[in-house]
């Protein structure tokens, strides 16, 4: 007979972004204890509100499977004594297995012939088998724990109830004072205590107390209530769908309605009044058809229609004060001009160890104008740059961003645009943020691109400068965002990044203009260069790149993130050809023998003199034509080139013994090699590649 069974764990709100997660978690989990305890299923099916976890488990099986394990035992010479009886070792391995000395069978196992008894164990009923899932709710894990009156069990919220019942009959489970039955709470306020009668009767009882428990109609009722409105209004509403997830895991019954809003304050940044509507009070922002935003909201109660006016009211009056405030701080910010917030950051610490936020911009001035030219920016935009730079944080110290600090940024562009700062100051301004998150916009700009890869570069450089280097999962300072943001950067605009290049002229630049306000970026810089490579790995790992072109490429001696991403690729698109096995194999070979050379920095003059066969002249004229053009050429034309070297490699190895007795022509092959080696390296290690 197949059994349903229904766990509810009630609790205090829980925060609304926690509650997907958690009973995907808890699905999970119940699924997991199921297979491990060998209980058969059909379907688990999850309800979530903010006061509520529940699975519910159809097709449940009476009890567990039985299963049977065949045991070894000792060895059949310790099993019978010399007159052929079961000695005590045979007679107590069989008791300890729950068989006697007639179930033993033997089995050889490398020569040697051992004892075996079958051991059954017979499955529990189910009704025995789930009082065990308390340990499936207590090992729950959450981003934030809490303890409750004097207990020392650590959960997302206090546990107020459970509801744990198997068809109609209750499973017992306590957790802490609570202890499980079939009495589940409705709504807060519109419902009451309701009596499971069975576990298929949940949502249907539920509902009946004022409690949409599945997750998606809830949503679905939700979209199509601010649909109707939309639509009864001839607005345009573009669901929001994290705000709708959000909203989703506020409420139990939803109730959809409209608000209104003064229209005084449209003279505000529409970014300013969505922030205040979206971010601030969960509310959905409309427009008109024209797609002009209007004094207007949605917003969804946890509640029926009753009294919805009030509701109404008391939501228009904290969205106004809310943007009474914004009105304030955006006609204050205008009093001063930028040079005085610009002024104003001497007094804000970017990091204590660090220094403060007007000394990294003073820094970021330096690297941004040489990265600028680097890229190759026309005088104009490295004008533009210079200018952006210099201010570039200035909104920081407004009112507007002390109050919406996620407006950062977005704040800068607009002042800055009413300063009379031209639009490419201002969105550079906006873009050296971007991109915010791992998979976040880009800057569109080249102004903005420049300025958001200096400014994450000096973050990295300083922290690490301080020896606040991220370490496992610790890393405070989102400084692989960063980092990882430099390569997205460099791989949108197709720039050139050589890391160990850049990093010397940085610091060469920082010490001209007395920059470096005493930070020592020389100590870590090889750490910062491996920290960087560590985000290309990242970034390989997002495109499903082979582990072994991703290690190839980014262990070679070329620390140029574009020409790593190009190398991967190349190795990629020719991995499969015919004879890419033979041609990494003679490349390879090369890179093996040339470690070998023990040359002093600067030797690395062949000389063809030494040469005592044709093979070595032939291959140091072909690698001479490939050294010479390989500048000019694109890595996919320079690997080409050198698998070309192959048969010349192969005729070089059959006619030249490399580790002669002669010192003078040893060195002279291992250096020739070395020279063959370094062009080699510069596509990447090709020994790290796998090549069957």
């Amino acid at each position: 007979m197949a059994h349903s069974y229904l766990l509810e764990i009630g609790l205090e709100e829980i925060p609304a972004h926690v509650v997907t997660p958690s009973i995907d978690q808890l699905k999970k989990r119940v699924n997991d204890f199921l297979t491990e305890n060998r209980v058969s299923f059909e379907t688990i099916t999850t309800f979530s509100t903010p006061r509520r976890l529940t699975v519910l488990v159809e097709g449940l099986a009476d009890r567990q499977e039985d299963i049977e394990k065949e045991v070894k035992g000792p060895a059949k010479k310790i099993a019978l004594d010399e007159n052929g009886n079961w000695s005590k070792a045979a007679i107590g391995f069989t008791r300890g297995q729950g068989a006697t000395t007639d179930d033993i069978t033997f089995k050889e196992l490398k020569g040697t012939e051992y004892v075996y008894v079958t051991k059954k164990t017979t499955g529990q009923a189910i009704a025995d088998v789930l009082p065990n899932l308390k340990a499936v709710i207590e090992k729950m894990n959450f981003p934030t724990m809490m303890k409750w009156a004097n207990f020392s069990f650590k959960y997302i919220r206090p546990i107020r109830w459970i509801v744990s019942l198997l068809d109609d009959q209750v499973i017992p489970i306590n957790i802490l004072d609570v202890q499980a039955g079939n009495v589940s709470q409705g709504h807060r306020f519109l419902g009451k205590p309701v009596t499971i009668a069975n576990a298929t009767d949940y949502e249907t009882q539920l509902n009946a107390a004022f409690v949409i428990v599945d997750a998606q109609k809830r949503k679905q009722l939700i979209t199509e209530q601010i649909q109707k409105i939309a639509t009864d209004q001839n607005w345009d509403i573009q669901l929001d769908k994290d705000l709708l997830e959000e909203v989703n895991n506020l409420v139990e019954w939803p109730t959809a309605f409209a608000g209104h809003f003064d229209e005084k304050y449209l003279e505000i940044p529409e970014e300013v009044l969505i922030t205040s509507m979206r971010d601030h009070q969960r509310f959905f922002y409309v427009r008109d058809q024209a797609g002009k935003l209007l004094p207007n909201f949605i917003s969804v109660r946890n509640g029926n229609r009753e009294h919805l006016d009030n509701v109404v009211k008391g939501n228009e009056k904290v969205l106004t004060a809310r943007l009474e405030d914004a009105a304030f701080f955006y006609h204050e910010d205008q009093k001063h001009d930028i040079d005085y917030y610009v002024e104003k950051l001497k007094n804000v610490s970017f990091h204590d160890k660090i220094g403060s936020m007007y000394e990294k911009m003073e820094r970021v001035q330096v690297i941004a104008q040489e990265l600028g030219k680097f890229v190759g920016l026309d005088s104009q935009a490295l004008i533009d740059l210079k200018r952006a730079s210099q201010i570039y944080k200035f909104d920081l110290v407004t009112g507007m961003v002390g109050e919406f600090p996620e407006l950062q940024g977005v704040m800068g562009e607009k002042y800055a645009l009413l300063a009379k700062e031209s639009p490419a100051v201002a969105t550079a301004i906006r873009e050296h943020y971007m991109p915010i998150s791992a998979d976040g916009a880009l800057p569109k700009t080249k102004v903005g691109a420049v300025l958001a890869l200096a400014d994450k570069f000096d973050d990295i450089g300083s922290f690490f400068a301080v020896d606040l280097i991220p370490t496992g999962s610790n890393d405070p300072y989102a400084l692989r965002r960063q980092a990882l943001g430099i390569v997205r950067i460099t791989r949108d605009q197709n720039w050139h990044f050589p890391i160990q290049e850049l990093q010397t002229k940085f610091l060469k630049d920082l010490h001209d203009h007395e920059a470096t306000f005493n930070l020592d970026f020389k100590q870590h810089e090889n750490a910062v260069r491996d920290f960087i490579k560590d985000r290309v790995r990242q970034w390989f790992s997002q495109k499903n790149a082979r582990y072994d072109i991703v290690e190839a490429v980014t262990k070679g001696t070329d620390s140029d993130i574009l020409d790593m991403l190009d190398a991967a690729k190349v190795l990629e698109e020719h991995k499969n050809d015919d004879n890419f096995k033979e041609n990494i194999e003679a490349l390879t070979r090369v890179l093996r023998i040339s470690e070998k050379a023990d040359l002093k920095a600067g030797e690395s003059n062949v000389d063809p003199k030494l040469f005592d066969n044709e093979s070595e002249q032939k291959l140091y004229d072909a690698v001479e034509d490939v050294r010479k053009t390989a500048a000019d050429h694109t890595i996919n034309e320079n690997f080409q080139a050198l698998q070309a070297l192959r048969p010349l490699i192969d005729n070089y190895f059959d006619q030249t013994m490399i580790m002669v007795d002669d010192q003078n022509v040893r060195n002279n092959r291992l250096t020739q090699l070395s020279v063959l080696a370094k062009m080699i390296f510069s596509i990447g290690n090709l020994k790290e590649l796998i090549v069957k």
